[in-house]
């Protein structure tokens, strides 16, 4: 059996004045983390049974974390965790999903309106869509090179590394493989950092400002950013472009981690003790946001907005205010198109 995957039979690949299969259209990938298809147990277990599986996930000896996962996560966390999904599921879907397709569809949108001849697809490092299956998609299109966009501003070898090595992992199994380039972080580009700045600004505008806004970025082990893992230094990067941009309010602004896992110690401080902390000194309104979050889902809409919200209230905070993620904001689609084009430059 051959190690590479079967291609469509090419009539004209003995034809030296055949068109060149790579000149076609530009191909973007846009690639988030993953979700369950459904919020059930089953389908939270599969989804977690191949996140969980990847060693640049969880960083284990695999023959013990296997053991692990199989006989004691998967048995009780989905049936934990698909109550929470239930509650954050919208009528189209996953909310990461339906987010995350917004915005897809609305940097092609920008992404015409420049001129452009690009197809975009939207895949899931793990779930659906599937990330092998989009690739092959973008090629059908006659994309011979494509732009990968791990959806994570932020890098991590958790998200973005492991979102390029599947990629690169497929590519390796195709006999003609498309020109590729990757977008791994923006961390500090100005229109990132200006759609966290507007998004601020509106809610303050509407609402007033706060007390403390507290930025809270996903979590990760201590242990990996000693191994040189870049995460924690590209959040305080964003922190304090942002801080920057909000001048004089730049002194309300703190960074926390959330969704800490195992007992390992994770990045610190951490975002829920740190809210019950203010709570308990007297703060009164918070606004917090998450960064590092292109599109909403579980880690902000039920970890944050549900169970931060309440631990703040119940230590003694006064009022909570979550500020939704970028999603398809159509001001940040259109500059997030405009990024993604100066990455396409050369190929335009």
């Amino acid at each position: 059996m051959s190690r590479f995957l079967s291609e469509v039979h090419d009539p004209r690949a003995l034809d030296p004045e055949a068109p060149d299969p790579g000149r076609g259209p530009l191909g973007v990938l846009l690639i988030n983390l993953g979700t369950p298809d459904a919020p059930t147990p089953a389908a939270v277990r599969r989804y977690l049974g191949e996140f969980l599986s990847d060693p640049r996930v969880v960083e284990l000896p695999a023959a013990l974390w296997q053991v692990i996962l199989r006989l004691f996560v998967l048995t009780r966390r989905p049936a934990a965790v698909a109550p929470k999904y239930a509650q954050v599921w919208l009528d189209r879907g996953s909310p990461l999903l339906v987010h995350s397709q917004d915005l897809a569809d609305a940097v092609a949108a920008s992404l015409r309106d420049r001129g452009l001849d690009v197809r975009v697809g939207l895949a899931m490092r793990y779930g659906r869509p599937v990330l092998a299956d989009a690739l092959d998609a973008l090629r059908a299109a006659g994309c011979g090179r494509i732009l990968a966009v791990p959806m994570y501003p932020q890098y991590a070898a958790s998200t973005t590394a492991t979102a390029v090595d599947a990629v690169n992992t497929h590519l390796a199994r195709l006999r003609h493989q498309p020109t590729l380039r990757f977008l791994d972080r923006f961390p500090t580009d100005d229109a990132y950092v200006d759609a966290l700045h507007r998004a601020v600004r509106a809610h303050w505008d509407q609402a007033g400002k706060p007390d403390r806004l507290l930025l809270s970025f996903h979590g990760l082990p201590q242990q990996s950013v000693r191994k040189g893992d870049p995460y924690f230094r590209d959040c305080h990067q964003t922190a304090r472009a942002l801080r920057a941009r909000l001048g004089a309010d730049g002194d309300r602004l703190h960074v926390a981690f959330q969704s800490r896992f195992g007992a390992a110690p994770w990045l610190q401080p951490y975002t829920q003790p740190t809210l019950e902390s203010w709570g308990r000194e007297g703060v009164g309104t918070v606004d917090l946001m998450c960064p590092g979050f292109l599109a909403d889902c579980l880690e902000t809409l039920e970890e944050i907005d549900m169970g931060c919200r309440e631990a703040f209230l119940k230590a003694g905070g006064r009022a909570f205010r979550y500020i939704p993620c970028l999603n398809a904001d159509p001001d940040w689609a259109r500059d997030f198109a405009a990024l993604i084009a100066d990455n396409l430059a050369g190929w335009t």
